[in-house]
Formats: C-alpha cells, sequence, structure tokens
C-alpha cells in the first residue's frame, strides 16, 4: 500500500519503469505526446492544495522571496483564528485553564488590533505559547467543536511562535506548506516530471464548490484523491452532523463510479499519516468504525480505511493508493515519481502508444 517502509523500493521501480517508457516513446518517435491532465479531488482540508504547493518547491525551483513574503498575512490570519478559537472555546465549553495567568493572557489577546502584525508582537508571542502549553488547549482541539475549530497545523504553527513573531520576518517554505487558505473555484498549475508536461487542476473541496469540477472532466489522465486519514472523528464545518470521513468515502463512490472516468487511472492519497499516526492512541478509530478491531496501530488503521474506499469501487477501476504526509516534502518526491509512472502508462494508452 506504498507503505512508509518501502518507499526506496518503490521510488527505485518507478524511476526504471519511467526510463523504460523514456526509451520507448523517443524509438516511436511521439515525445510530444507527452502530455497528462490531473484532477485533483477530495473534501476540504484534506490536502490538495499542500500537493500543489509542492509540485512548486519540486518541480519549479520552488518559491522567491517574494512569493514566501506573500504568505505571510495567511500564516499570521492562521494563528490569529487559531488562538481566539481555542480562549472561546475554553469559556464556550466551560472549561478552566490549568496556567491561572492563562485566563489573563487569554483577555489581552482578545483586545482589538488593526492589524496582524500589531497582533503578534513578541509579547504576544509569549502569551501563546503560555496557553498553547495549558492541558486545556489540547481539550479544547480534541472536542472538535464547529464553532471552535483550530487548524491542523496549529501546532506547528504555535511551536514556531518566537521565530514568526520576530521583525522582519519571512516565511520559510514549511511554513507556506503549513498555511492554510480555503480553495474557491478551480487553480491551474503547470510542471514537468522529467519530460512529462503535467497540467494539474485543483478544486474546492467544500460542497459549495464540487459543483465546478464538472469543467474539469473532459479527457482527464488521471486523478488524485486525497483524504485526511485524520479526520475520522471530525465533522464537516458546513454540516456539522456529517463526519469528514464518511463524507469522502460517499464523494471518493460519486468519482470512481462515474461514467466520466471509465479510463481513467485513480491515484488514491492516504494523508496527514503523520497526525493520523499521533491521534490514534488518543481518539480510537473503533468508536467511529464499530467494525474495526486493530487498535492504535497505523498500518492496520490505514489498511483498514483503504479497504472501506476499495469496497466503494463497484466500476473495478484500477485504484493505485500511497500513504502521504503531504507537508514532508521528501515523501511527496517519492510518491510522485510512482505516481508519475502510473500517469504515464495512462497517458500513453490514451494516446495509442501502450
Amino acid at each position: 500500500m506504498g507503505c512508509i517502509q518501502s518507499q526506496s523500493r518503490e521510488a527505485r521501480y518507478a524511476n526504471e519503469r519511467s526510463n523504460q517508457i523514456d526509451r520507448m516513446l523517443k524509438d516511436s518517435g511521439r515525445e510530444s505526446k507527452r502530455e497528462a491532465k490531473i484532477l485533483l479531488l477530495g473534501g476540504g482540508e484534506s490536502g490538495k492544495s499542500t500537493i500543489v504547493k509542492q509540485m512548486k518547491i519540486i518541480h519549479q525551483n520552488g518559491y522567491s522571496q517574494e512569493e514566501l513574503l506573500a504568505f505571510k498575512p495567511t500564516i499570521l490570519r492562521n494563528i490569529s483564528d487559531s488562538v481566539i478559537a481555542i480562549i472561546r472555546g475554553v469559556d464556550g465549553l466551560g472549561l478552566e485553564y490549568g496556567i491561572p495567568d492563562n485566563q489573563i493572557f487569554s483577555q489581552r489577546l482578545l483586545q482589538p488590533k488593526h492589524e496582524l502584525d500589531e497582533w503578534l508582537l513578541p509579547e504576544n508571542a509569549a502569551y501563546i505559547i503560555s496557553i498553547w502549553n495549558d492541558p486545556v488547549c489540547q481539550q479544547v482541539i480534541d472536542a472538535q467543536h464547529p464553532d471552535y475549530y483550530v487548524i491542523d497545523s496549529a501546532p506547528y504553527f504555535f511551536e514556531n511562535i518566537q521565530r514568526i513573531a520576530e521583525p522582519g520576518y519571512t516565511p520559510s517554505e514549511q511554513d507556506v506548506l503549513r498555511s492554510r487558505n480555503k480553495t474557491e473555484g478551480m487553480l491551474e498549475t503547470w510542471f514537468t516530471m522529467g519530460t512529462l508536461r503535467i497540467h494539474m487542476f485543483d478544486v474546492g473541496g467544500q460542497r459549495s464548490e464540487r459543483r465546478k469540477w464538472i469543467h474539469c472532466f473532459e479527457n482527464v489522465t488521471s486523478i488524485i484523491f486525497c483524504v485526511a486519514l485524520s479526520e475520522y472523528d471530525q465533522t464537516l464545518l458546513e454540516e456539522p452532523t456529517q463526519n469528514r470521513m464518511m463524507e469522502s468515502l460517499t464523494l471518493f463512490e460519486s468519482v470512481v463510479n462515474s461514467r466520466w472516468f471509465l479510463r481513467t487511472s485513480i491515484i488514491l492519497f492516504l494523508n496527514k499519516v503523520d497526525l493520523f499516526r499521533e491521534k490514534l492512541p488518543r481518539i480510537p478509530l473503533a468508536k467511529f468504525f464499530a467494525e474495526y478491531t486493530g487498535g492504535s496501530d497505523v498500518n492496520s488503521a490505514a489498511k483498514f480505511i483503504l479497504w472501506r474506499f476499495s469496497q466503494t469501487n463497484r466500476a473495478n477501476l484500477n485504484i493505485y493508493p500511497h500513504l502521504t504526509q503531504a507537508t514532508d516534502t521528501n515523501n511527496i518526491r517519492v510518491v510522485f515519481a510512482a505516481v508519475k509512472v502510473t500517469v504515464l502508462q495512462n497517458a500513453l494508452k490514451d494516446n495509442g502508444i501502450l
């Protein structure tokens, strides 16, 4: 299943197969056909936009200084929204701070500022660190209450808050990967993998955005469907009674059995495996999927979720699963070495070469 421990072997095979296809194309004189259209699908916050960012880092020489700075407002907003959600969650859920001073610090952080740069001063950074170190913080996050929602990357930003609060802060590429900005509409990106030209479409994952996918369906070579493994205990922000994993299963079922995709390869990214591994011992998967009996073992849990997704594939399409951590550039580089082979083979079939 593309397990992390087997990725070096997988990458070697993928590179060998890619080189073999390169030679085949050169011999046939049809290198100009090496184009592929990839549709990036999945629910909201499944990691699709992070994958697009990784493609820029890996295949487009990364981000310039100016481009990195453009993410600063988003990062500051992510931090501000997360801190405020936690503070309001402590009050709204009837919880108490374990560190008494945090009651005072929280009130200071709630004081309005005209600019986020004014809000995230070193003094406020110290308040955030204190609140983050308070046991009540994790209680708010684990509550998964839609009114006090905290993004997955909040712990990363809190742990790096002193660096981010420094004068002259410029986001790192890892900061950019962790930043969250809701995708609205459709974003297109072009890049090359070797000599394979890729045209990738990232479409919004929220329910309100999905009707726009229809415009991307024609001549799709492959679909990358992202599901966040760690969302098994979470609900949709737009419909708090609907479990996110169940929503992803329903969405995947509609995609894999669609008449639009009868000739399309489906690449399934079981994403956020790092958060999944950390969450399993605290929040049992069996609490949400009673038929699961594998405890907190991450491989057993991931295989179970893969099985659940495979059960929806009534069209018997080829599904190529990979465990991924979209914020880890090395992981995505290895995974995409295998993805390239899958995409190449499908593109060549469409062009009558294979």
